[in-house]
């Protein structure tokens, strides 16, 4: 009998569909996946794929921003349930109260919200792209930044600009303990620390790199040493483990005990490769947005795509 996988593959080829896949994703979705990526990349890629159908192993916002971008293919999400902490913790209604309150900002959101947020921005950012995306603001005009407070506080840090900030937060990135990670870091001095802006100021002020998942990974693979204190989401050393074999990675320890010891997203984990072939099998649950707010929300998407260029 073929296994999950080879039916996988059987199916999408069969389907004419494409999987993209975030790196927090579990190893075996990661290995069928014809592109794994974080929000950027998997942003640009969603724009060139050909292919009728996109199944996105990742969460609810992601499946969403490739529906925008690519909106005669049919965008499938493995599961629906798939959210966000960081996208929940800024609801619609309460975001354009508060920008109501501010008319003169301008409003810049991370990637990492709904398509609603997005449609009330002027420009959305990753990671990868926030502080080039801030600082291509002229200095003049004040802005919003919405909805992670930490890669805002971060920002801020990075360019000096005074922005105003919602209050929203991923509790993934938010999980990291600073007496473990000192604790484990006394064990490895010889550890590079490196973390991803959206955890809090007291351990991104312990790491020697701050940036985007890619960014993290091109760092391990550039730098010479051997050795590396891992802080975000644990499926990331899937990938950076494949590109430096020889390196070895230590993943941040969170503030509760778990199954692992680190931080893991229950939403990225909630897809499985059971239901990646569930998804592809019945083209369901299908991911769409409404046409008015795709256009509005394609337009600050469209501008970070240019200025990431």
């Amino acid at each position: 009998m073929k296994s999950l996988k080879e039916q996988i593959l059987e199916l999408k080829k069969k389907k004419n569909a494409v999987i993209l896949a975030h790196y927090y994703q579990e190893d075996a979705i990661q290995e069928i996946a014809d592109y794994v990526g974080d929000s950027l990349g998997l942003s640009q890629e969603a724009m060139k794929v050909d292919a009728a159908i996109i199944l996105f192993a990742g969460v609810h916002f992601m499946a969403e921003t490739a529906k925008i971008l690519n909106p005669t293919k049919k965008v499938i999400l493995p599961d629906l349930k798939a959210g966000c902490s960081l996208a929940e913790s800024c609801p619609p209604d309460l975001f354009k109260k508060f920008i109501d309150e501010h008319p003169r900002h301008l409003v810049i959101t991370y990637v990492n919200c709904s398509a609603e947020i997005k449609a009330m921005s002027n420009i959305v950012c990753t990671s990868s792209n926030a502080v080039k995306i801030v600082e291509s603001v002229p200095k003049e005009i004040p802005i919003i930044f919405a909805p992670d407070k930490n890669l805002g506080k971060y920002i801020i840090s990075k360019t000096g600009r005074d922005m105003l900030l919602w209050d929203g937060s991923c509790v993934v990135h938010e999980a990291f303990s600073l007496d473990k990670l000192i604790e484990v870091y006394k064990q490895h001095p010889d550890a590079k620390i490196i973390a991803h802006p959206e955890s809090e100021t007291h351990i991104l002020e312990t790491a020697s790199y701050i940036g985007s998942t890619a960014g993290m990974i091109d760092y391990v693979i550039t730098n010479p040493s051997n050795k590396f204190i891992v802080a975000t989401e644990i499926g990331i050393l899937y990938k950076m483990q494949q590109l430096v074999p020889e390196k070895i990675l230590i993943p941040a320890p969170a503030k509760e005990d778990n199954t692992c010891a680190c931080s893991e997203c229950a939403y990225m984990k909630m897809n499985t490769l059971q239901k990646v072939y569930d998804c592809l099998l019945n083209e369901s649950p299908e991911i769409n947005v409404s046409e008015d707010i795709r256009k509005k929300a394609l337009l600050p998407i469209e501008r970070m795509l240019e200025l990431s260029k």
